[in-house]
């Protein structure tokens, strides 16, 4: 029985690590879809502003150099517009991960009277785009005396962050087996025991990918931040290196600058990034309950 069964197993053995060359192939070509442009934009970052525009040959990459990066940081306020978009994406990702998720713990595993309503209203909107209602927004912010500053521009992000937070932690929520919150109930736990208990661990990866959207969202938006900032202090990234690429002459743009400003743009993303991935991509309650 034993040699019988040995002898069935040894094809599929073989099967698999031939499939296995062909699994690395597929996954360096789909890799190299998204690696390829990010190194070629680095790459093109340390070319002159005159290369970059041109059609790319051997000779062009001959004369790398940081001269883009020295004249970007040169400019006195890049470094503190850099910290103002780190700290209004991380303000924004906190507030929002927190809202949200305590949000998503009531709409999904509590049901009160209007609920349905109140969750249609949350999505409705997350359909409205800020830019329809950018003028009250600005009237409001100023009665409250919120704007040209960093709080201000946080909260403002948070407001449009937060539908979608709430919409993906609620059917985070609604994926967890009622075993585990009966479980904590007879164990004689609270609510909120039960939130960061028992269900905090299974909920991570909703936060994770509330977290991520968040921070990408506000750390990459423009309009918002280019209405309700007009004081160079409280520039962040993106309206600051509309202002540094400019060159003396007018209606001319410095690429080398721009895309060197988007190459340090992008660093932080791809962080946040790496470091969140494993808690997206595992399971989510896998293994919680047995039987």
């Amino acid at each position: 029985m034993f040699e019988q069964t040995a002898r069935r197993t040894e094809p599929s053995r073989r099967r698999a690590r031939g499939g296995l060359p062909l699994y690395l192939v597929a996954g360096a070509m789909i890799s190299a879809i998204f690696v390829v442009p990010l190194l070629w934009e680095i790459l093109r970052s340390f070319q002159a502003p005159g290369e970059i525009i041109s059609p790319p040959s051997l000779k062009s990459f001959s004369n790398l150099g940081f001269h883009n990066y020295v004249e970007l940081l040169s400019s006195d306020d890049i470094l503190r517009n850099v910290m103002n978009s780190l700290i209004v994406a991380v303000a924004t990702s906190a507030i929002t991960a927190l809202v949200a998720t305590l949000a998503g713990y009531g709409f999904g595993r509590f049901k009160f009277r209007g609920s349905s309503l109140a969750f249609a209203l949350v999505l409705l909107a997350f359909m409205v785009p800020f830019q329809a209602v950018l003028t009250p927004l600005f009237l409001e912010l100023h009665y409250l005396h919120l704007l040209n500053s960093l709080p201000g521009l946080a909260l403002f992000y948070t407001a449009f962050n937060l539908p979608f937070g709430t919409y993906l932690m609620r059917n985070t929520f609604l994926q967890i087996p009622n075993e585990l919150v009966d479980a904590a109930e007879v164990d004689g736990a609270s609510i909120m025991s039960t939130l960061t208990r028992v269900l905090r661990p299974m909920v991570v990866p909703g936060i994770a990918t509330t977290v991520l959207y968040a921070f990408l969202f506000s750390w990459t938006e423009f309009l918002g931040a280019l209405t309700f900032t007009t004081n160079d202090s409280v520039y962040t990234l993106p309206v600051a290196l509309v202002n540094v690429e400019s060159s003396d002459t007018y209606g001319q743009i410095n690429y080398g600058v721009l895309v060197a400003g988007a190459v340090i743009a992008m660093i932080p993303c791809i962080i946040i990034y790496v470091a969140l991935q494993r808690y997206y991509v595992r399971g989510l309650v896998s293994g919680a309950v047995k039987g």
